[in-house]
């Protein structure tokens, strides 16, 4: 019997060991818990929901095969996001092309039913962002999405992408220095 947790659900871990020893079907319990966070890992590198729907299927095929070899001496969110980076990386080398995840439509901040005062300064502040985002070079921009959109510790953005700790530090900290400095040029009410 899997053991609850509490708010992030099952332990990955025990979970791994059960699905390694015969328990196949509990992989569902993985994917439904990390698909939506790989789902937009796909989009923010290949920009369109089709694209970000093969990439997830080609990661969890990556990650189910690869199971054994987690070690557990990482978080498993931390390896199956290496897998997903990796597979990403591979694929944009293809394609020769990166867009942050805060630039797509990955996540809707706001509601429709807001009112449309409200969905204007989102709007406005949401184009800010992203143009300003778009300014900062790549290996910003994945630091920077890892970091604040995925809630990766600067340790585990080391064991996703292989960037060393400290140049990581440095990638973020000189990102948020470049984005305020042209957000802050923005009006106050946005």
């Amino acid at each position: 019997m899997l053991k609850d947790t509490g708010e992030s659900g099952f332990d990955d871990h025990l979970v791994v060991s059960q699905i390694i020893s015969g328990q196949k079907e509990l992989f569902r319990l993985l994917v439904q818990r990390y698909e939506r966070a790989v789902y937009g890992m796909g989009l923010s590198f290949f920009r369109n929901k089709e694209d970000a729907s093969d990439f997830v299927q080609e990661v969890f095929l990556k990650v189910y095969r690869s199971l054994s070899a987690f070690e557990g001496r990482s978080r498993f969110s931390t390896w199956l996001y290496k897998i997903a980076y990796n597979t990403a990386i591979n694929g944009v080398n293809r394609r020769k092309e990166y867009q942050s995840f805060a630039e797509g439509d990955a996540d809707k901040l706001i509601s429709e039913d807001n009112d449309p005062e409200q969905v204007l300064l989102h709007n406005t502040a949401k184009k800010a962002v992203q143009a300003a985002l778009e300014d900062l070079p790549e290996r910003f921009r994945v630091c920077i999405d890892l970091f604040f959109f995925f809630d990766r510790s600067y340790q585990e953005i080391e064991d996703i992408t292989g960037i060393p700790v400290n140049t990581i530090k440095s990638h973020v900290f000189r990102s948020k220095k470049i984005l305020r400095e042209k957000l802050e040029l923005l009006p106050k009410n946005i």
